[in-house]
């Protein structure tokens, strides 16, 4: 089967930065940020992001431009077929993700559709939020929106990378800078907004315990989908290992900076109206819109808001959706097409229990979690550190030097073998053993 390329290197890093940057990225990260001492917590966020997370993204992209193959073929071309393992879960844990994450972003098109009908512009905070449980605990809609959203990822990432995901990322990723911007100069002009700027960027270090210290280690680590395969697969697209490690720090880069605009697209808001902020989806779907209601322009600001959370997800979508079809393609030498319609309908009936976990299945539950907490839990504590742990204890110790492009400086090969062998492991380490805690 024909290896199939990105066009350019800027394709690549919005690619890779487009799977960086989710949801988590704005209902997440903010209020982690202000709730850990704003500039103090963000300062070591930088610093773990700029370290380990170029380090092992490189590793991890460095895999798939050595190899030409997807996640499972790289392990086992370059570390022996024993290690095939480490990228086969690193596939289930990106499949488990899709099916959930696919409920989450039929979320985020529903209320699209809710903010352009402006039915989010009534209601205080109590009838906003019995509206997001009305909804979400609703046998129908959300299935439908779920469904509706796994369909729109095949349909970007089915016409292949260079015409499907690389020309949709082309447009999608400055729409998404653009949407936040939008927000951002908005917010910026409100009463007390910079109130709410301080509030997330003012460094206070009395609020910088331990416990934000690891918080900021797994965002920078996570946030950047380390720990999936995703990077060794859309490495696999390069012509070539050279500037892998340039490319690595501008998808740091780019994410870290949407990161932030998320934050200081938010606080000035809540700040403006006195609302408290909350995190994930209590954030996104009840304090926002209770936060549109009492500005001028509230419904186009709410349909600018959601519309950029759709792009968001389709971004982080589209990315897991490609990884898990080159498997399909590589190992059974099926067709794009037949490949992402194969784990599209997986993905489909699969979260159809994660979506009726909050409503008629939600007494549904394992070890005191219901489905989509199960799931979530599982992928995020404990098999994404586990792939993350084995890569880089595989790039530090069985592949070493030759895991490094050619002509990179020898204080950087020192650096990054370092990290690889010695600083990542023992973060990620902390990292898991913390997510089982």
């Amino acid at each position: 089967m024909k290896q199939s390329q990105w066009s350019s290197r800027l394709g690549y890093i919005l690619a890779a930065a487009g799977s960086a940057v989710g949801l988590g990225a704005i209902w997440k990260f903010p209020y982690v940020t202000a709730a850990n001492g704003g500039g103090a917590f963000l300062l070591v966020f930088l610093l773990f992001s700029f370290t380990l997370g170029v380090a092992v993204l490189m590793g991890e992209t460095l895999l798939g431009s050595m190899s030409r193959r997807g996640v499972v073929g790289a392990f086992s071309a370059l570390m022996g077929k024993r290690w095939r393992w480490v990228g086969a879960m690193g596939l289930l844990c990106s499949l488990l993700i899709f099916s959930f994450y696919s409920v989450v972003g039929g979320w985020t098109l529903g209320y699209t559709g809710m903010a352009l009908a402006g039915s989010l512009q009534h209601g205080d905070g109590a009838a906003l939020t019995a509206r997001f449980n009305d909804y979400v605990g609703d046998p129908l809609w959300p299935v439908l929106t779920h469904l509706l959203f796994a369909a729109l990822t095949w349909w970007f990432v089915q016409g292949g990378v260079q015409q499907g995901v690389e020309r949709t990322l082309r447009w999608m990723m400055p729409a998404l800078f653009i949407m936040i911007l939008l927000l951002v100069a908005f917010g910026l002009t409100l009463p007390n907004a910079m109130a709410g700027v301080r509030h997330f960027l003012m460094p206070d270090f009395s609020k910088l315990g331990m416990s934000g210290v690891l918080d900021a280690m797994g965002l920078a680590f996570f946030s950047l989908s380390i720990g999936l395969g995703i990077h060794t697969t859309y490495g696999a697209y390069l012509p070539s290992s050279e500037g892998v490690g340039r490319s690595s720090l501008w998808v740091v880069l780019l994410a870290s900076l949407i990161a932030v605009l998320a934050g200081l697209m938010i606080f000035p808001v809540l700040a403006a109206t006195g609302i408290d902020p909350a995190s994930g989806p209590g954030l996104t779907f009840m304090t926002m819109p209770a936060v549109f209601q009492q500005l001028p322009f509230g419904q186009g600001l709410a349909v600018i808001f959601f519309s950029l959370l759709v792009v968001a997800a389709l971004s982080s979508a589209i990315s897991l959706l490609e990884h898990l079809q080159c498997f399909i393609c590589e190992s059974l030498g099926w067709s794009r097409r037949a490949a992402c319609s194969l784990i599209t309908l997986l993905v489909m009936v699969n979260g159809i229990p994660v979506s009726l976990s909050f409503g008629p299945w939600a007494d549904v539950t394992l070890f005191g979690k219901n489905i989509f907490e199960l799931l979530d839990f599982v992928t995020s504590n404990l098999m994404m550190p586990m792939f993350g742990l084995a890569l880089t204890l595989l790039l530090g110790w069985k592949l070493g030097q030759r895991a490094l492009p050619q002509g990179l400086a020898q204080h950087w090969r020192t650096l990054v073998m370092g990290c690889w062998r010695w600083l990542a492991p023992l973060l990620i380490g902390g990292i898991l053993l913390r997510g089982l805690m």
